[in-house]
């Protein structure tokens, strides 16, 4: 079985992907995360999810022996109004996403890349995410949590953010960053099954 690497820093996805057994080894992949002019919420996601385990497998293959290697690579986006919402730039910013997602639905996209050097293959799953409305106060207790400053649209499900969540139509492990049903299939395209773990014993 080939190596798998996540080219990513999020320790989010480092517990997803250990959640179903699966090994791995983390590798940067910093891509420039500017979206491009008239570029959609979706063609964004599958752009920095591709890159990044492009990025991923360039850099194993300036420091490997050439040996083949499956690169994990995902992006999540928060969409409110057709508008990404990224991660905030300062105090004001996150407090200005989260009175705009008060009381309201948006969406999470999340786009995973698994790519070996020969294929490339991307999931792009959607959800739906409603907020219950948060007052003034609220937002700024979280923000001073220091919770929101590096999440996409200035919160975390799994985190104290949860307590805004109304309902959730999809995925919950995408909305976290990496959509396990669809990430265990794919890897088993490339021949890397979940629940390694249990086999081992």
């Amino acid at each position: 079985m080939n190596p798998l690497y996540l080219a990513s820093g999020s320790p989010r996805r480092r517990e997803l992907l250990t959640q179903i057994g699966v090994p791995f080894t983390t590798i940067s992949a910093n891509i420039d995360e500017t979206p491009l002019p008239g570029e959609s919420p979706a063609a964004y996601v599958e752009r920095l999810a591709r890159g990044k385990a492009a990025a991923g497998q360039a850099l194993l293959a300036a420091t490997e022996s050439g040996a083949p290697t499956i690169v994990l690579g995902a992006d999540t986006a928060v969409v409110l109004d057709g508008q990404i919402l990224g991660k905030p730039v300062d105090e004001a910013d996150a407090l200005a996403m989260l009175a705009a997602l008060s009381g309201r639905e948006h969406e999470v996209l999340t786009a995973v890349a698994v790519l070996d050097g020969q294929r490339c293959e991307v999931r792009n799953v959607r959800s739906k995410v409603g907020f219950r409305p948060i007052s003034v106060q609220e937002a700024q207790a979280y923000w001073d949590n220091g919770e929101p400053r590096d999440k996409a649209g200035s919160y975390a499900i799994q985190g104290l953010g949860a307590v805004f969540v109304t309902h959730l139509h999809g995925s919950y492990s995408a909305v976290v960053g990496l959509p396990l049903c669809e990430t265990a299939a794919l890897l088993a395209d490339f021949g890397i099954p979940c629940w390694q773990s249990l086999r081992a014993r």
